[in-house]
């Protein structure tokens, strides 16, 4: 078993299933690498119910229904060897009658290769669950990394449509997390690597604290015949048939196409042809459509901005993929000089303005702003462009806020055009808003800076507090 970091509010979840009377039918699914297993076996071994694990492959349907019966017999009947079963609903039948009345959690893993191999099996699954299993005392365990499948299984048209008792989807890990990964990094270091790696934890894992975040990502990431190497092109793999066309979007979206015509003309797709590409990583949640914070959010609107959710996919493609060709060929320094020249930009217009905004928002949580806001975003238009974001439209409160991962202090001139732009940014005008703003910075603030921000009732956002906001320190 994977190393067992937070998640403690899914324990939570899944022991609260534990305790409903009568079975229960869960669902687990996220994507790949991000824990799904770890979390599933540390809770069905802390749980002190007896549990049975199986996890699915890219298998025949008989050998799936052997391996199946053989991780139940080393259960029910240790001392023999499983007889074959030709068809689901025989094995589902002896499985009931195996467990009459006794607790068991059964987890099946990685369910949609099973269902790849044979369409029946979820229909035979569902006619077990309402003839055989949901008047025992199972809690019945389905999980998934292929995003796409496990939305298909509780869509209304699926079979098991309206039997899942629960469920859970996992995703990344909070960016507080990474302290317990990388406990001898800096706040300013750990900052840095989510920006590569986001909250992912096998990709976590891969990362060694006691050297520098130049080696590790050249050791890690610019290996060729690494995990990292070719991680993306796996992914997709995984989820759709021909990932070229979406390979080609998302490399698109990296090197900072944001609109629909630029993403098109980037990758020389039909508008409408790369729409559906993007409607299907959205699905998939790789890619994200955002909107300007300041537009009220029954409004439609054409100034929608794609990017990627996903933080490696956005270092490989922005980094890596471009430069496979000196990889392969042995030229790992040349190209993290090339990465280490623009990493600073990099951290700061992904990782660092994501935390930021993620502040606010716990901020807002924990009631330390002045208003609860119905949305935390950005703002661009061709006026102005604002990096933080919050807005309360019934009682007119907004935030405003920049940040800054630069090197030096923040000046007072950031902060000075960062007030000039209310007017601009601010809807109606700013009339009858109440406006608060915020600095966020890296390297603290210039003496001048400080002083008008007193004056202004600026909220100032240094590494420290950003830290501390966010759960780090």
């Amino acid at each position: 078993m994977g190393r067992f970091i937070d998640r403690e509010q899914e324990l939570v979840t899944l022991n609260r299933l534990l305790e409903q009377p009568g079975a229960q039918f869960l669902v687990v699914y996220g994507r790949r690498r991000v824990g799904k297993t770890t979390l599933l076996l540390k809770w069905a071994q802390d749980s002190g119910r007896p549990f049975v694990y199986w996890v699915a492959s890219r298998d025949t349907p008989d050998r799936l229904r052997w391996s199946l019966a053989r991780a139940l017999w080393r259960y029910f009947r240790p001392d023999r060897t499983p007889p074959t079963f030709e068809h689901w609903e025989v094995l589902f039948e002896n499985l009931a009658d195996e467990l009459g009345d006794q607790q068991l959690v059964l987890i099946l893993d990685e369910l949609p290769y099973a269902a790849e191999a044979d369409p029946a099996l979820t229909s035979k699954l569902q006619n077990a669950w309402d003839h055989l299993f949901k008047d025992k005392n199972l809690c019945l365990v389905v999980a998934g990394s292929q995003i796409g499948m496990m939305h298909r299984l509780q869509s209304y048209s699926a079979p098991l449509f309206g039997r899942f008792t629960a469920r859970l989807q996992l995703k990344p890990l909070p960016f507080y997390a990474l302290r317990e990964f990388l406990p001898r990094y800096s706040l300013e270091q750990r900052i840095a690597v989510y920006a590569i790696l986001g909250g992912i934890p096998a990709y976590l894992e891969r990362f060694d604290d006691s050297q520098s975040i130049a080696a590790n990502v050249q050791r890690e990431i610019f290996d060729p015949s690494g995990m990292f190497g070719m991680e993306p092109f796996f992914l997709l793999n995984e989820e759709v048939r021909e990932p070229r066309n979406f390979v080609a979007v998302i490399r698109a979206i990296a090197q900072g196409q944001r609109t629909l015509d630029e993403i098109a003309g980037f990758t020389g797709l039909a508008r409408q042809n790369a729409s559906t590409y993007l409607s299907r990583l959205r699905d998939l949640h790789y890619v994200e459509r955002a909107v300007p914070a300041t537009l009220r959010p029954e409004r439609r609107t054409t100034r929608g901005r794609y990017k990627l959710r996903d933080n490696y996919l956005r270092f490989y493609f922005r980094f890596v993929e471009p430069n496979r060709d000196l990889l392969e060929t042995g030229q790992v320094g040349r190209v993290w000089e090339q990465v280490n020249d623009q990493m600073r930009a990099f951290v700061g217009m992904t990782a660092f303005e994501d935390l930021c905004r993620q502040w606010v928002i716990e901020q807002a949580i924990q009631g330390r702003l002045p208003f609860l806001p119905d949305r935390v975003g950005s703002h661009w238009s061709r006026d102005a462009q604002v990096d933080v974001v919050a807005i309360r439209w019934e009682q007119k409160h907004i935030l405003l806020g920049e940040a800054k991962w630069g090197t030096d202090p923040v000046s007072r001139s950031v902060l000075t055009d960062l007030l000039g732009k209310t007017s601009k940014v601010v809807p109606e005008g700013g009339a009858g808003w109440t406006v608060h703003h915020a600095l966020f910075a890296r390297a603290g603030f210039t003496e001048a800076t400080q002083s008008l921000a007193g004056e202004r009732g600026v909220r100032l956002v240094d590494l420290a507090e950003l830290g501390r906001g966010l759960g780090t320190e």
